[in-house]
């Protein structure tokens, strides 16, 4: 196997919480409401598409249209979004710190809406940590499109066959494969330390 010389991180919930159940604890009390909400109104699929853009409000006055009842909790989406991401994984930016300080090509490719990726970078230092970065709501692209891998690959002049990307989706890390990459699905901290040094990679 080729030594790995470059690392690609996804963000949220690899190295940053991201938990939109966080932000309607209080606004939508009741549980089982609460879900409901987060599954059929802001739901995964909406989010997605959200990540594909850098502007929020065209997706965000889509939604309103379509659940105009729900006006107010649609809008808290964006407008608590800080408190969907109340931190770092304290563990996994450490390695990643220890990666980028070790002379590895260390490089992020994430599913990230515009302008709540400007937001983050602003407010978390360790965005500062990579050479480059490839964010779906700035290249109109999403994970898991093949586009996308090949993409960041040409834009950062990866060798696929060394690299190693990480992220928390199995689809997306399959996705990274099927693109002649390595890739580990992330869980926790120390699966992905053990993935690592079973690489060669040593943090």
């Amino acid at each position: 196997m080729m030594t790995i010389r470059h690392i690609v991180f996804d963000i949220g919930n690899v190295l940053l919480n991201f938990d939109p159940e966080l932000a309607y604890l209080g606004l939508i009390p009741d549980q089982v409401e609460r879900h409901a909400f987060l599954r059929d109104v802001c739901s995964r699929d909406w989010i997605t598409a959200q990540d594909r853009v850098h502007a929020w409000a065209p997706g965000e006055a889509e939604l309103i249209a379509q659940y105009p009842d729900q006006e107010t909790q649609i809008r808290a989406f964006r407008e608590r979004w800080h408190d969907m991401v109340p931190g770092p994984i304290a563990d996994s930016v450490g390695m990643l710190e220890t990666l980028s300080g070790d002379a590895l090509d260390v490089t992020a490719l994430t599913n990230f809406n515009g302008e709540t990726f400007d937001e983050a970078s602003q407010r978390f230092d360790f965005f500062k940590l990579f050479r480059g970065m490839t964010v779906s709501g700035r290249v109109g692209l999403l994970k898991p499109e093949a586009d996308i891998f090949a993409h960041h690959a040409a834009t950062l002049d990866l060798v696929p066959e060394a690299t190693l990307f990480i992220d928390d989706v199995a689809a997306n890390v399959a996705a990274a494969r099927n693109a002649g990459w390595h890739s580990v699905q992330f869980v926790n901290p120390d699966g992905l330390r053990r993935d690592l040094r079973s690489l060669g990679v040593t943090v």
